[in-house]
């Protein structure tokens, strides 16, 4: 496997992967690269089945491998949710901010010890053969008000676990080896060496 199509269009989580898989000396596309592809529409209700859609239609256009990954926000005291709609949370057009507000407003009244949280990401690998999904959890609490100007998504108010710092605040380096997302690539990152 010496090219790999990331199926994205989220210009952050292309950066991410980059930078995780970049050891490996794999060819790295984006979705940016096949300007005819088509934007999938994440509509399965689980983080799996979007991760799965959005690399099957890659692969299927392209004839490479396809990497894709769906990723989602559990909140304990909201039941999982937001969950897989945690990017329209506030909505079918909403923005990073939008979904933020949404989710502090809905925690408003909770307490901290009861705010505990965890991202979750399934990525998923389509090839001619095969597929495969890699998930990675990250545990954590979502604080009252936002923190940091780094990331993206819900990073300013995610703290993880073992840490002072949200996602937004801490050190790209250090976000990525310990984020959900970099963990599930790490699984499938040990997948390819073995």
């Amino acid at each position: 496997m010496d090219t790999i199509v990331l199926a994205s269009r989220n210009k952050h989580k292309i950066e991410e992967l980059r930078e995780t898989l970049s050891p490996l000396g794999i060819e790295l596309k984006s979705t940016y690269d096949f300007p005819a592809l088509e934007e999938v529409e994440e509509d399965a209700d689980t983080l799996e089945g979007n991760a799965l859609k959005k690399a099957r239609y890659v692969h299927k256009k392209t004839g490479l491998p396809a990497l894709s990954d769906d990723t989602g926000l559990e909140v304990d005291a909201l039941n999982g949710r937001p969950g897989v709609y945690s990017a329209r949370y506030a909505g079918e057009n909403a923005t990073y901010q939008d979904n933020v507000d949404k989710l502090l407003d809905e925690l408003n009244d909770v307490p901290m010890e009861r705010r505990g949280a965890q991202f979750r990401t399934v990525a998923a690998l389509v090839t001619e053969e095969e597929f495969h999904t890699f998930e990675g959890i990250c545990r954590g609490t979502i604080i009252t008000k936002e923190q940091g100007s780094g990331g993206f998504g819900y990073d300013p108010v995610f703290v993880p676990a073992s840490y002072k710092k949200t996602f937004a605040e801490l050190d790209p380096e250090i976000k990525n080896k310990i984020s959900h997302r970099g963990k599930a690539v790490q699984k499938f990152y040990e997948w390819l060496k073995d």
